[in-house]
């Protein structure tokens, strides 16, 4: 059940390639497989940060079992991702991640 979330105040072009683009490699670090991934992205959302607009974003990572001693190789590899992908320099990146109970996080009726 990871999501990722990408919240900037950069334009985007979100298309379905885009978008799958940023499932396969949340897949592909996480480990887990891509059809339980969801994936949001907010784009053009007033934001600032150290009294400057320029490209910023905040990523938030959420998943069951996600290990917090990962999440140093995590942030790594979402900024490399997101300089690369989307132009913006991870000093101008935060990180939320989220490690969730399966018991508090309810999907198709149920929880996990």
């Amino acid at each position: 059940m990871p999501y990722l979330k990408i919240e900037t105040n950069k334009k985007l072009d979100v298309t379905k390639d885009f978008l799958k683009k940023i499932s396969e490699f949340t897949s592909g670090l996480l480990g887990k497989p891509e059809k339980k991934i969801m994936i949001s992205i907010c784009s053009e959302t007033k934001m600032m940060l150290d009294k400057s607009t320029e490209p910023l974003a905040f990523i938030q990572l959420k998943s069951i079992g996600l290990p917090s001693e990962k999440c140093a190789e995590y942030s790594r590899s979402i900024c490399e991702f997101i300089e690369s992908e989307i132009g913006i320099r991870s000093d101008r990146l935060y990180i939320d991640f989220s490690n969730i109970e399966g018991s508090m996080f309810g999907f198709n009726k149920k929880t996990l």
